[in-house]
């Protein structure tokens, strides 16, 4: 009867709609995850170059600190070999053997860096007093006062940021205001944080002539107190001295 084809009819409308509308919610479906697997891929691409860009910085500022440090003893022995000629062959053998150290020196903690390319990360004491001593033979004057504090007794990324700092500070120092006496203060505690302070009276001629800005050297100890969770508090002259002064966490 025409009640019962209609009723029919009426059926089969509704189920080519819904099947219609069914067919289209799975396509929006599929293009919703498609395109949420497009920016996942994406964002974990730009995760990959920014840890990349991350690691470069990282074996820059490695590559920065070691080599400038090294390379300026080796260049002033070097120089003093070069402009004292008429030494006593002890105090060439002397000037030697230095030369010769630091650069074992630069090759191992070149060798350090290198290592960490190769996923074999290489622990080395790091050891203020003995780079302190490294530097005063090289006719450096500085005064260290430590305050107690051991970088072993740090967390790892603390103590390399306070060795680097230090290290790099003396560079400075030794680049910036030769034969000028160097001052090296550690302070701090658990829960306190690491205070790092080096300081040298300024060479007026040089600070005239001194280009403004920031060097890499700076920039990069900047980068490393940021990424160990610290902050450079000050780096510029105060009172007729240089003054370098970086806060690091040291979490108990």
């Amino acid at each position: 009867t025409y009640p019962v084809w209609a009723l029919v009819a009426v059926l089969f409308g509704v189920a080519l709609t819904g099947w219609g509308m069914l067919a289209r919610a799975r396509r929006q479906l599929v293009l919703s995850l498609a395109e949420r697997v497009r920016r996942a891929e994406e964002e974990q691409r730009r995760r990959v170059e920014q840890a990349r860009h991350a690691e470069r910085l990282a074996i820059a500022r490695d590559m920065h600190d070691v080599l400038a440090h090294r390379l300026s003893l080796l260049a002033l022995h070097a120089g003093a070999l070069e402009f004292n000629a008429r030494a006593d062959p002890e105090e060439v053998v002397e000037a030697a053997a230095v030369v010769r150290s630091s650069a074992h020196q630069a090759l191992q903690e070149l060798r350090q860096v290198i290592s960490v390319l190769r996923e074999a990360p290489v622990l080395a004491e790091l050891d203020l007093h003995a780079l302190v001593e490294e530097v005063r033979r090289a006719g450096m004057e500085v005064e260290m006062h430590d305050g107690g504090v051991r970088l072993p007794g740090l967390p790892g990324l603390t103590a390399r940021a306070a060795y680097r700092i230090v290290q790099e500070g003396l560079t400075n120092a030794r680049k910036h205001a030769p034969g000028r006496p160097v001052t090296v203060r550690l302070d701090g505690g658990p829960d306190r944080g690491l205070a790092i302070e080096v300081r040298n009276p300024v060479v007026r001629n040089a600070v005239v002539h001194a280009p403004r800005g920031e060097g890499a050297g700076l920039a990069g100890m900047r980068e490393r107190a940021e990424l160990a969770g610290g902050r450079v508090e000050q780096a510029g002259i105060e009172e007729g001295e240089f003054r370098l002064a970086v806060w690091l966490p040291w979490p108990v």
